[in-house]
C-alpha cells in the first residue's frame, strides 16, 4: 500500500477548492496548476504549491498533457486527482499517469475506455442482467437499415452519439420524413465535438426521470453504493438542480437500482468513485443510460445523506485501502440539494455571460455549504464552463431542505452577471417539484422567462420613473423616441437601478 503524500490537482475552480480541501486534511502537500487566466483564484491561493500551466486557453493549459506531466515530475508528485471535466475521463491520460509511475485517482485506463463508449458500455453490462433501453447495439453505418430499425421500434426514436456526453450529438426524431436530417446533424455534432461521429438509434423515453446512484469500488473487489441521486431538472441535457435522495423511489426499487450500479461497476473493474446513470419511465420501468468514470459534479447531496467524504474515500481507495463498511453499513440521513450556479441569463435561453463579480457574498447558516471556485472582483471569462459555484443544502426533511434552499438563494448576491439563481427559486416553489411529479422535461413544459419577473417594490418603482425619466431626455435629445415603459421590464429596471 502506497501513501500519497503529494498530490497535484489538474483541475480549476470549485472541484479544485474542493479537493485541495480534503487533501490538506489527510496531511497532503497540495499543487495546484492554474491558468494565466486564474493567477488570482481561489485554488491558487488555498494550495501548498502551486503553477502556472500556460495560457487561458484550456487547450494550451489544463488539457496540456506533455506540461502537466513535466510539472509533477519536476515537482516529485506522486499522484494526481483529475477532478471532473478537462482530463477525468480521457484514458491516454490515466495510462501516462500511471506509465511516470504516479497514482491516478480514478478507476483504470481500461474502465475509462470501455465506459467513455456508450455502444461498448452497453455491450459490457448487457452480460450482467442490466436493463437496456431498446434499441442498436451498433454503429449506423447503413442509413436504409438504420430508418428499418427506427421503425421497427416505433417513434419517437433518439439518435445519439456513442462518444461524450453532455447532450451533443443527440437528436430526437419524432417524424420519420425527419430521420436523414437529424441523423447528419447528429454525426456531424459528434464529430466536431468529440472527434468521433459514431452515432446510434434508440427508443426516446418521453418525460423520463433521470436517477443515477454513487458508486464505490475499491481494489480488494468490495463495491457498494451510496444509493441514489434526482437529476431531472436540466436544460440542454444538462443538469441543473440535483436532489438525495428521489421522493420517487421505494426501499424496493431503490434496492433493485442499487443492486444493478454493483454490477455495472463489476462488469468493467470498476475501482474507485463512480456514477452509474438511468433513466426511469412513468411506469418505474428503469434503463441503463451511461457510467461516469469520475467524480460528479453533484456528488455533495451524496455526502451530506451519507456523512462520507468522496474526495477522501477516493484518495483512501487509491492508496489500496479496503473500504472498511459494507451495504448494510449505510444509512440514508435527512435529504440534501444541490443548484449549480451558472453564469448564465435565465431570461434569454440560458445564454452564457461573462463579467466581474462586483458584488459576490455567499449565503451561510445551519444546513448550508457553498463549493465555489470564484470571489468577489474576479472575472467570469468566456474561457472555461460557466458554473461557478454550487449551492447545497442539508435538511431532516424534503420539505426542510427545499425551505432552506429558498432562504440561501435570497442570501446570494451576485451582481456584475446574470446567474441561474432566479431560475432555480422557480424551480423550488413550483407545484410539480414540490410534489415530486416532474421529469427531464421541466423546463419546456412549466419554464417561460417572463415567469422568473416579479412585481417591482414601491422603492423600485420611484428609481424606475427617475430612471425612464432621465433616458426618455436622452433619448429625445437624440432621436425619436419609443415607449420605454414598454421596452423596460421590471427585470431591466432592476439591472439599471
Amino acid at each position: 500500500m502506497k501513501k500519497i503524500t503529494r498530490l497535484l490537482i489538474a483541475n480549476r475552480g470549485e472541484i479544485a477548492v474542493r479537493i485541495l480541501r480534503s487533501a490538506k486534511e489527510l496531511g497532503i502537500f497540495t499543487i495546484a496548476v492554474y491558468s494565466e487566466a486564474d493567477e488570482e483564484a481561489p485554488h491558487v491561493a488555498l494550495a501548498d504549491h502551486a503553477v502556472c500551466i500556460g495560457p487561458a486557453s484550456s487547450t494550451h493549459s489544463y488539457l496540456d498533457i506533455d506540461n502537466l506531466l513535466k510539472v509533477c515530475r519536476t515537482l516529485k508528485v506522486d499522484a494526481i486527482h483529475p477532478g471532473y471535466g478537462f482530463l477525468s475521463e480521457n484514458s491516454t491520460f490515466a495510462k501516462r499517469v500511471e506509465e511516470e509511475g504516479m497514482i491516478f485517482i480514478g478507476p483504470s485506463a481500461k474502465a475509462i475506455e470501455v465506459m467513455g463508449s456508450k455502444l461498448e458500455a452497453k455491450a459490457t453490462v448487457s452480460k450482467f442482467n442490466v436493463p437496456l433501453v431498446p434499441g442498436g447495439e451498433e454503429a449506423i453505418t447503413d442509413l436504409v437499415a438504420a430508418k428499418k430499425m427506427a421503425d421497427e421500434i416505433g417513434y419517437p426514436i433518439l439518435i445519439k452519439a456513442s462518444a461524450g456526453g453532455g447532450g451533443k450529438g443527440m437528436r430526437v426524431v419524432d417524424d420519420p420524413n425527419d430521420f436523414e436530417n437529424q441523423m447528419e446533424r447528429a454525426v456531424s455534432e459528434a464529430t466536431s465535438s468529440f472527434g468521433d461521429g459514431a452515432v446510434f438509434i434508440e427508443k426516446y423515453i418521453q418525460n423520463p426521470r433521470h436517477i443515477e446512484l454513487q458508486v464505490l469500488a475499491d481494489k480488494h473487489g468490495n463495491v457498494v453504493h451510496l444509493f441514489e441521486r434526482e437529476c431531472s431538472i436540466q436544460r440542454r441535457h444538462q443538469k441543473v438542480i440535483e436532489e438525495a435522495p428521489s421522493s420517487i423511489l421505494t426501499e424496493a426499487l431503490r434496492q433493485e437500482m442499487g443492486d444493478c450500479a454493483v454490477r455495472v461497476a463489476k462488469a468493467c473493474d470498476y475501482i474507485g468513485a463512480g456514477t452509474v446513470e438511468f433513466i426511469l419511465d412513468e411506469d418505474n420501468s428503469y434503463y441503463f443510460l451511461e457510467m461516469n468514470t469520475r467524480l460528479q459534479v453533484e456528488h455533495t447531496v451524496t455526502e451530506e445523506i451519507t456523512q462520507l467524504d468522496l474526495v477522501k474515500e477516493q484518495i483512501r481507495i487509491a492508496e489500496g485501502e479496503e473500504l472498511g463498511y459494507d451495504q448494510s453499513a449505510l444509512k440514508i440521513n435527512g435529504h440534501a440539494i444541490e443548484i449549480r450556479v451558472y453564469a448564465e441569463d435565465p431570461y434569454q435561453n440560458f445564454l452564457p455571460d461573462t463579467g466581474v463579480l462586483n458584488r459576490y457574498e455567499e449565503p451561510a447558516g445551519m444546513g448550508v455549504r457553498v463549493d465555489s471556485g470564484y470571489k468577489q472582483g474576479m472575472e467570469v471569462s468566456m474561457h472555461y464552463d460557466p458554473m461557478m459555484s454550487k449551492l447545497i443544502v442539508w435538511g431532516k426533511t424534503r420539505e426542510e431542505a427545499i425551505s432552506r434552499m429558498i432562504r440561501s438563494i435570497d442570501e446570494y448576491k451576485i451582481t456584475g452577471l446574470e446567474t441561474t439563481l432566479p431560475f432555480c427559486k422557480f424551480v423550488l416553489k413550483h407545484d410539480a417539484f414540490v410534489s415530486g411529479n416532474f421529469g427531464t422535461n421541466f423546463v419546456n413544459k412549466f419554464f417561460k422567462p417572463e415567469l422568473l419577473i416579479e412585481p417591482l417594490t414601491k422603492d423600485e418603482e420611484f428609481v424606475g420613473a427617475a430612471v425612464i425619466a432621465k433616458l426618455f431626455f436622452e433619448k429625445k435629445k437624440s432621436e425619436e423616441t419609443s415607449d420605454l415603459t414598454n421596452i423596460l421590464t421590471p427585470w431591466k429596471l432592476r439591472r439599471l437601478t
